[in-house]
């Protein structure tokens, strides 16, 4: 599949997110970190309201180092979600915490489906305020 201009829109802006994400860079032995970046949509008109759910209770998830929920500026019932991770075992376990499971619950009724997912391994980044 060739990628389209939407696409590496998309990509390039989700990458632009990573870049204010304060990543552990020094060489060491551990884990890679994990990176997830997602195309979700909502229920039409619903958009604004998925978007809440999905930023409620999100500082509260041990490992995550970003979760950035962003508007797609070309489909007005799509978002990006862009995680990293400090592991693919702290996403994992994210996913089983009582306020994730809530907001999963609350979600699901507005959530029309899934568009592109894409898997990383982030490996750079600053941090700003």
């Amino acid at each position: 599949m060739t990628p389209n201009r939407r696409d590496i829109v998309n990509l390039t802006g989700a990458a632009l997110a990573l870049a204010t994400v304060p990543l552990p860079l020094a060489a060491k032995e551990t884990a890679p970190m994990y990176g997830l970046i997602g195309q979700m949509m909502a229920t039409p008109g619903n958009r604004d309201a998925l978007v809440a759910i999905l930023a409620e209770g999100t500082d509260a998830m041990p490992g995550c180092l970003s979760y950035v929920v962003a508007n797609d500026g070309e489909n007005p019932d799509a978002i990006w979600i862009t995680e990293v991770w400090d592991g693919k075992e702290s996403h994992a376990a994210s996913l089983k915490l009582p306020a994730v499971q809530a907001a999963i619950g609350k979600a699901r009724p507005i959530i029309a489906g899934f568009g592109h997912r894409f898997e990383t391994t982030p490996v750079a980044g600053v941090s700003r305020p």
